[in-house]
């Protein structure tokens, strides 16, 4: 699989479709983001990485306005998602698609019906343009003789491919791929790379991609971000990664077992607890 063309890292304030801008958010005591700032660049695949439980997929509920911060700004084209009304936020999520982690097709519907979904809620197309859509979005993941199974009669691979047809059915500037590697064998694993590279060149989109697979997303991102302690720890190509000074870094892209981020969760003492 060739790699991906390496950008150039300085770009224009201008060519970022989305801008998060000194934004702090916990849960109870617990800050999850102190200060966060990144640019996502337009028309670009970028990986966003770190350590579990560093916020990154807590990330894509504050740019989808799922939850707001404390403090701070996100803004998406321009436009202030956590200040937008729940109408404004609903047209503005129109110009965005999301691949869920498992998937989430909706059981009772078919392949066809799953991926006809969003065209029915947000547009007034007729039947006849809504079918042909569909037929192409399922032609684009090569499914689309499977239109007639029902998700239970997927394989994991195929159930991701048509949750990518369903994302991309309303042609959105922008596309979401929460862990989208999870859980595929090395061969769906492969399919949803080639894929996930295709749309983005044919649609001309901007993608972002949340996994910790740091292999998979040399092959397939632009530019990558990983987030650690409430920050951004490092960001740049994955090049410029592998070489940040950061203990931090290092240890998640060399996926070593010793460094700053512990395995323990902290407790106390294990001989006093035991012997208590």
């Amino acid at each position: 699989m060739a790699l991906a063309q390496e950008p150039h890292i300085a770009l224009p304030e201008t060519a970022a479709i989305i801008e998060i801008r000194d934004v702090h958010y916990s849960v109870g005591n617990r800050a999850i983001f102190s200060g966060l700032n990144l640019s996502i660049p337009r028309g670009r695949i970028t990986a966003i990485m770190g350590p579990s439980g560093t916020g990154k997929t807590t990330l894509l509920r504050l740019i989808t306005g799922q939850i707001k911060p404390q403090r701070g700004q996100i803004l998406f084209d321009g436009v202030d998602v956590t200040r937008l009304s729940v109408r404004d936020l609903y047209a503005l999520r129109r110009r965005m698609g999301m691949l869920f982690q498992n998937g989430a097709l909706l059981t009772d519907l078919d392949v066809f019906e799953n991926v006809a979904f969003p065209l029915r809620e947000h547009t007034k197309l007729p039947e006849a343009l809504i079918r042909h859509i569909v037929l192409t979005k399922l032609q684009a993941v090569g499914l689309r003789g499977a239109a007639r199974l029902m998700p239970a009669e997927l394989s994991g691979g195929m159930a991701r491919r048509v949750a990518l047809a369903r994302a991309m059915a309303t042609d959105p500037d922008l596309l979401i791929y929460d862990e989208p590697f999870t859980g595929l064998d090395p061969i769906s694993m492969g399919m949803i790379v080639r894929l996930v590279r295709q749309m983005h060149n044919a649609l001309g989109i901007t993608s972002i991609v949340v996994s910790h697979d740091v292999e998979e997303l040399s092959q397939l991102a632009d530019v990558g971000f990983i987030i650690a302690g409430g920050k951004v720890a490092a960001q740049g190509t994955f090049s410029q990664l592998k070489n940040a000074e950061s203990e931090i870094v290092h240890q998640f892209v060399n996926g070593l077992a010793d460094g700053p981020v512990p395995f323990h969760y902290p407790a106390p003492d294990y001989y006093e607890q035991l012997l208590a």
